[in-house]
């Protein structure tokens, strides 16, 4: 008996470094570009009646303020400008350019590894936005955000699996120059991360030393074309209806330069959208395909996200409420309409309102984060980190927001039922002569790992295990992963040669 033991400890001690590595895709239980699609807030009644107001306001209403140059793309292809300097689209020119969209994309990482291929129901997280602040977890303080902090953001989000690509969650408050800003931006992302980015521009001029630099990073013109691994997010609309001129000339320019785009409507319901969550999807809807048109007359086929971003407002306050209910509807209602398109499309969802990363903010994050990816949105925006109402950023959120996706994918992948998961042997080898229990079978052991999602930091222990090793508190372990990330050198890094050559070219404000 006693020979046995360190055979049998052995094993177990083999079988934990095993479960301890990390996993191969082949047995990954989840994995960017899981099909959800399951959950369907809206009747296909519903659906169709979206359509058909959406269209409606297109040829009746349309949207005012686009730069001449968009007015003469879009008339060219048959819009109808008014007197009153609206541009109107006639259902049948809304139809033609659907027909010409892009229905299949792949967003590039500079890494093939991180590609991600946007059709069908394939559903994909990451960072986004605006944030002016950053979360301090030591004080609980709000101070501005800097460069430093979005290089370190994109550090960290390179080490997190579930964060599937970096759209660029913050501004750069200590650079003031505008157009250093946006180019700063694509040095300290790309440098921080080889999966796909995002990152917008203050003004078209600004594009071709982007294009500029972005060459120099891919390793040519032609190698950028061939895989353009940062899209442009453009705010090309300022709802209500209404164009947003230089935005437009940044999205020309873009497309002329090769660069994805989203195409990103954010209204406010109850302020610039309207206050029904029905109607604010309405106008969302409305303004992408006007922006469906713009784009595919300019290059058809071009790669563009239907960006439908409308968002949820506390209506006795005025604040905004995306950590809300109803948001987590919106965002879930819009990815509907993307399919009902065939079209690849994204929608805010896991940002919080809650200032820390508390309850609250597990709640809300948790709750939109789910009901984004049972839905099938293509593209899962600001879904960790952002709080405050997408004015502040924290690192730490952004590390437990991992774990948190890692749950919402679980639910997304949903029930497998085939003859392995359905155990009936399983269950009579056990039940008839066996042990009686399913510890320890070969079919608990073979499967505990593509079946099951394992936190990384959220503690399952007994309250006595956990007072046995110091009552680890959840943010300071993110803390120290954080910590840990930022202490080593970045694996996306560039070349000295290259980083040389860029900080010739450029004002580059990172230190080397």
């Amino acid at each position: 008996m006693n020979a046995q033991s360190p055979r049998r400890s052995g094993g177990r001690a083999a079988r934990r470094a095993s479960r301890a590595a990390p996993l191969t895709q082949d047995i990954r239980p989840i994995r960017a570009g899981m099909q959800g699609g399951h959950y369907k807030p809206l009747s296909d009644q519903d659906v169709l009646r979206i359509h058909e107001t959406a269209l409606t306001a297109l040829e009746q209403i349309g949207l005012i303020d686009a730069p001449q140059s968009g007015i003469d793309i879009m008339t060219s292809a048959g819009a109808i400008l008014g007197e009153d300097g609206r541009l109107r689209f006639p259902r049948a020119l809304v139809e033609d350019m659907l027909a010409k969209a892009c229905k299949d994309i792949t967003l590039c990482g500079r890494d093939t590894h991180y590609d991600l291929q946007l059709n069908g129901h394939r559903v994909h997280y990451g960072t986004a936005g605006a944030a002016v602040h950053m979360v301090d977890i030591d004080t609980n303080d709000y101070r501005d955000s800097t460069l430093q902090d979005l290089h370190d953001a994109a550090r960290i989000a390179h080490q997190l699996d579930n964060i599937h690509f970096l759209q660029r969650p913050m501004v750069a408050r200590d650079v003031t120059d505008n157009k250093e800003m946006d180019l700063n931006s694509i040095y300290a992302c790309s440098s921080g991360t080889t999966k796909h980015i995002g990152v917008s521009f203050t003004d078209p001029a600004f594009v071709p030393d982007a294009l500029e630099m972005l060459h120099m990073i891919a390793g040519g013109e032609q190698a950028w074309r061939d895989r353009p691994f940062v899209s442009n997010t453009n705010c090309f609309v300022v709802p209500p209806m209404k164009f947003a001129t230089e935005s437009c000339e940044v999205m020309e320019a873009c497309i002329r330069g090769g660069m994805p785009v989203l195409l990103l409507s954010a209204g406010m319901a109850g302020a610039t959208a309207p206050s029904t969550i029905a109607g604010a999807i309405v106008q969302a809807t409305a303004e992408c395909l006007a922006g469906m048109v713009y784009v595919n007359a300019i290059k058809p086929g071009h790669p563009a996200i239907f960006g439908t971003w409308p968002f949820g407002l506390d209506l006795r306050t005025g604040a905004m409420s995306v950590g809300s209910g109803e948001q987590a509807l919106l965002s879930a209602g819009c990815a509907q309409m993307h399919k009902f398109y065939g079209l690849p499309g994204g929608a805010a969802a896991g940002a919080s309102d809650s200032k820390l990363p508390d309850m609250q903010a597990g709640w809300e994050q948790m709750c939109s984060n789910v009901m984004a990816g049972l839905s099938g949105l293509n593209m899962v925006y600001e879904a960790a980190g952002m709080h405050a109402s997408l004015l502040g950023f924290c690192h730490e959120s952004l590390i437990l927001g991992d774990d948190l996706i890692g749950q919402a994918q679980r639910c997304v992948r949903g029930i497998e039922v085939d003859d392995a998961t359905l155990a009936l042997e399983e269950i009579r080898s056990v039940c008839v002569g066996g042990p009686g229990h399913y510890l320890g079978t070969d079919a608990t052991l073979s499967r505990m790992q593509k079946d099951h999602v394992y936190p990384t930091f959220g503690d399952r222990t007994s309250p006595k295990e956990w007072a046995e090793v110091g009552k680890p508190d959840l943010i300071a372990k993110a803390k120290a992963r954080k910590e840990e990330i930022l202490s080593t050198p970045a694996s996306a890094r560039f070349a000295p040669d290259l980083d040389q050559a860029l900080r010739a070219r450029f004002n580059i404000h990172l230190q080397p």
